[in-house]
């Protein structure tokens, strides 16, 4: 029996990470504080594996923030920004590269394949000299043994490391990366040579990055960097993939290399990997770690299928050449079901979570070995009968409405251009028209006041009051500011997502769901267990309240179709793109309602976009297609002179700029700051962007407050491939996070950055 996890969330089942990691960034504890709680969740984390039967526990999986910045302190590629002289990095340098200080900007931040979890992406260039800079890989490994427990340290493997990073600033753009492999293997070397030292048997390398198409050119880094690792270390290497099915090509290298003694494969989003598998065998004593149990969803294993398909595999691969794994880390899932004690039990009965999937793995194993648990699969199957056929989760009208948007690609009669210039009649905006992007700081005061209804200590009516009294101090606000387009800060709202999702049928919301999004950021995802649609008006009376306080503009916030789906854990009893369209049905109603209200601008974010693009080429054309058709379907119905924004943040959108063109927005506010001004290259390269669009200022998810002319600079850059005319001015993402000591001077200088650009342009003409 051999069982094994990929990785495991490291939050804590309540937070208790990201509470001491905000303790310690405001002064309030230790750095010894810290790392004691720290502690304490890695021991749990491991204990509880241990107690389970897990034969292969991972290690080094914690975080203080970010696993790729730990690789980047690992091998001490810190950007010289930062003032670090060698060493240990040690926590100023490390939250520093994360969060940015009084001096230097963060590092830049995306997400991580395509997942809402975000890395630190490593800046690197010719004249980087990595050098063994941390030893958390090595402490973690002892930290375990000396409770008994042998773990499989956990790496980010080296070449996906230089294909996740970015040229430094000034290196040319088409610097190649992987040309820094030889000078980086040698530092990861040293850190096996340590691990076998330490007693270390089996060393897990994620390369995600082998289940993109690759070129040729990228499989021979692979072949290199571990024909040079593998040799003459006595130690086992796991070389884990995930997210997708592996193409042909990186299954073959793999299953050719000669120092690699197993491979991982995704078979939950690897649909195909099994038939390739068949095909190509895996030859001599490698085993396969089959991912089995899905590590990005919370639905209960249906047991008895999993097990159908590791009893496949061990017939085409030979006895013991199979190990029972999740499909990736379950960082991506929540931590424990056992916290949810508000949820009823049928429900609860279709759903794991992290603690339970570990369980769920090694039931798996002791049934692929013979020693099948009858109680536990019987279990298994009577609540996979139950949700296949509740009538809670399926709804014979949603679905026929839904399926009749098929019917057409809802596009908008009149063209940007010309609905641009009919809106600025009625709205009447200056040049670089000024707006936030949503959210303004979620003050402790407002989440009491949030908690304090759930939990009828006050009334309806005393919460209404106490959010009606926040709005009008976000508005006035905004007004002293002289920001052109308001909104009203969603002091309502928890989360972007879980907000709506509270409101429509079909989604369920747990207690203590977190999953970590960066750093100490967590988000309670809702889940769509059955049908989606909307019993009534969602935003409408605050977006009209809120419009009532102001003559300027005022945005009415939705989140969109897409996002709320990407944000979500979605049933996965039928395509995903069949639940976006019902959610979509439900936005295009409320849009509707909004604008009868009286809102001339509505904004519908769709932050995970690009988020949900498929990893492999052939898959992505169609997700593209039906993800902005949902989008489209959300605004088909509106007049001409209602604009419509949409925001997108932190993710690679250059290749996708056409599909977000095709979306037919009004105006699009989008992440800028924080990736060195990269989106603007796509406009320098002759793409033509007919419609607003507002590439961020400066970067929220930092502490840092930039002057007045640091952000008027980045103005300039904008408007040398952008027309003045369908330029605005705008943070990266929305201000929820951030203390109103922060968000004031910073918008304050925003504001006064556009005001020297007008005064700029009107000197010129």
């Amino acid at each position: 029996m051999a069982s094994h996890i990929v990785g495991y969330p490291r939050m804590g089942p309540k937070r208790e990470l990201k509470f001491a990691l905000e303790s310690f960034w405001d002064g309030k504890t230790t750095a010894a504080d810290l790392e004691k709680t720290a502690k304490d969740l890695r021991t749990s984390i491991w204990k509880q594996m241990s107690d389970a039967g897990i034969t292969f526990i991972p290690s080094n999986t914690f975080s203080y923030y970010d696993q790729v910045l730990d690789t980047t302190a690992l091998v001490g590629a810190v950007p010289p920004r930062y003032g670090w002289i060698g060493g240990e990095v040690g926590f100023d340098t490390y939250f520093s590269m994360a969060r940015g200080n009084a001096k230097q900007p963060a590092m830049e931040m995306t997400k991580w394949f395509d997942t809402n979890y975000h890395y630190i992406v490593p800046e690197l260039g010719p004249d980087v000299k990595f050098t063994l800079s941390s030893r958390k890989v090595m402490q973690e490994y002892k930290e375990a043994k000396e409770l008994g427990i042998h773990t499989v340290p956990t790496i980010i493997g080296p070449v996906t490391y230089l294909l996740l990073a970015k040229p430094a600033k000034g290196v040319p753009k088409d610097f190649e990366l992987l040309s820094l492999l030889d000078s980086l293997l040698p530092v990861y070397k040293q850190v096996l040579s340590e691990l076998v030292e330490a007693g270390a048997e089996w060393v897990q390398f994620d390369e995600p990055s082998l289940v993109h198409d690759l070129e040729q050119y990228k499989l021979d880094a692979f072949k290199k960097a571990y024909s040079v690792l593998g040799a003459n270390l006595g130690v086992k290497l796991l070389i884990e993939t995930y997210f997708a099915d592996i193409p042909a090509e990186s299954y073959k290298l793999l299953t050719g290399l000669e120092h690699v003694a197993a491979i991982g494969v995704d078979l939950v989003r690897g649909t195909k990997t099994i038939s390739l598998i068949k095909e190509v065998g895996l030859p001599g004593e490698k085993v396969l770690f089959a991912g089995v149990v899905d590590g990005r969803n919370i639905w209960a294993n249906d047991l008895a299928s999993s097990l159908k398909s590791l009893l496949e595999l061990e017939k085409i691969l030979g006895k013991g050449k199979v190990v029972v794994s999740t499909s990736c880390s379950l960082l991506h899932t929540a931590v424990d079901l056992r916290n949810e004690t508000k949820l009823d039990s049928e429900l609860k009965s279709w759903l794991a979570f992290a603690a339970q999937k570990v369980v769920e793995v090694v039931a798996l194993a002791h049934a692929l070995d013979g020693k099948k648990n009858e109680e536990i699969f019987a279990s298994s199957a009577t609540a996979q009968a139950s949700r296949r056929s509740s009538s809670r989760v399926h709804n014979e009208a949603v679905k026929k409405a839904a399926g009749a948007l098929l019917g057409s690609d809802h596009r908008r009669a009149t063209p940007v251009g010309a609905r641009l210039d009919e809106q600025q009649k009625h709205l009447k905006l200056p040049i670089l028209p000024t707006t936030t992007i949503g959210s303004f700081p979620q003050t402790p005061e407002l989440r009491r006041v949030r908690r304090e209804v759930k939990s009828n200590k006050i009334t309806e009516e005393e919460y209404v009051k106490a959010i009606k009294a926040e709005i009008a101090s976000v508005v006035k606000l905004q007004e002293e500011l002289d920001i052109d387009v308001l909104v009203h800060g969603e002091p309502e709202r928890n989360d972007m997502v879980e907000y709506f999702g509270e409101q429509l049928q079909g989604f369920v919301f747990t207690i203590n769901g977190w999953v970590q999004s960066y750093g100490s950021r967590c988000v309670k995802p809702p889940i769509i267990y059955g049908d989606v649609s909307r019993p009534k008006a969602m935003t409408v009376e605050w977006s009209k309240y809120s419009q009532s306080l102001t003559a300027r503009p005022m945005k009415g916030m939705l989140t969109g179709p897409v996002t709320i789906l990407n944000w979500s854990f979605v049933r996965d009893d039928q395509p995903r793109s069949d639940t976006c369209m019902q959610i979509a049905l439900s936005i295009k109603i409320e849009v509707e309602d909004l604008e009868a209200g009286g809102i001339q601008v509505i904004q519908i974010d769709e932050a995970a976009l690009r988020e949900g693009l498929p990893l492999r080429k052939a898959e992505q054309a169609n997700y593209l297609d039906w993800a902005v058709h949902a989008f489209r379907i959300t605004t088909s119905g509106v007049k001409d002179t209602t604009q419509i924004h949409t925001h997108m943040c932190y993710s690679n959108f250059n290749d996708i700029i056409h599909s977000i063109i095709d979306m037919d927005a009004d105006v699009i506010t989008i992440e800028n700051s924080r990736s060195d001004e990269k989106l603007l290259s796509v406009f320098k390269d002759g793409v033509t962007y007919a419609a607003g669009i507002g590439p961020g200022v400066y970067d929220i998810h930092s502490p840092r407050i930039p002057d007045t002319e640091e952000m008027a600079e980045r103005i300039r850059k904008m408007l040398a491939v952008l027309e003045s005319k369908v330029l605005w001015v705008n943070p990266d993402c929305g201000l929820k996070t951030r203390k109103y000591q922060e968000v004031v001077p910073a918008l304050t200088n925003m504001v006064k950055a556009a005001k020297v650009l007008r005064a700029e342009l009107a000197s010129t003409k």
